[in-house]
């Protein structure tokens, strides 16, 4: 199995959006981060030319991240779920991987420090984060045998400029 994580690419500013009074789930991307997000997923596709699944956070600016990329790879249906919000567990985001198929190529979207303490778990079984996403950044892991934590293979992690270079 590989799973390809994706960090969310760049949205509003936070503070701007919490003091005119929205839900910082419904923040969304910036036009500026939805063109460099175009650009990395064809940087993206490059390296990665056909996903099995691609799932998303249910928050606004990964689902805007994820339909960049379904854009990009022709047919590709996304699903949502919960187990990539910021402040779910590992091991609840490792328990859907575990029900996929297990020579699937799957991509994860989804938010800091999330995903860095997640990619961290899968490659030395300890839930303290050394992996930093930085936005439209993406890494790619490879599991072979049991999915399990400590049990990953780091293929590559890059910046959103060294995707877009691939374009």
């Amino acid at each position: 199995m590989k799973l390809l994580l994706i960090r969310h690419a760049v949205a509003e500013d936070r503070g701007e959006f919490a003091r005119l009074g929205h839900d910082d789930a419904q923040r969304p991307l910036t036009k500026q981060g939805q063109k460099r997000m175009r650009r990395g997923a064809r940087g993206l596709h490059r390296l990665i030319p056909n996903i099995d699944v691609l799932v998303s956070s249910p928050l606004t600016r990964a689902i805007q991240t994820a339909e960049i990329v379904t854009g990009i790879y022709d047919g590709l249906e996304l699903v949502q779920i919960g187990q990539l919000a910021p402040g779910k567990t590992p091991t609840a985001l490792l328990s859907w991987i575990a029900k996929q198929a297990p020579h699937a190529t799957i991509a994860l979207v989804g938010h800091e420090p999330h995903l860095g303490v997640f990619v961290s778990w899968m490659l030395t079984g300890l839930q303290e984060s050394f992996v930093t996403f930085k936005k439209g950044g993406a890494c790619l892991l490879e599991l072979d045998g049991e999915i399990k934590a400590g049990r990953a293979k780091l293929l590559w992690l890059l910046k959103a400029s060294q995707l877009r270079d691939l374009a």
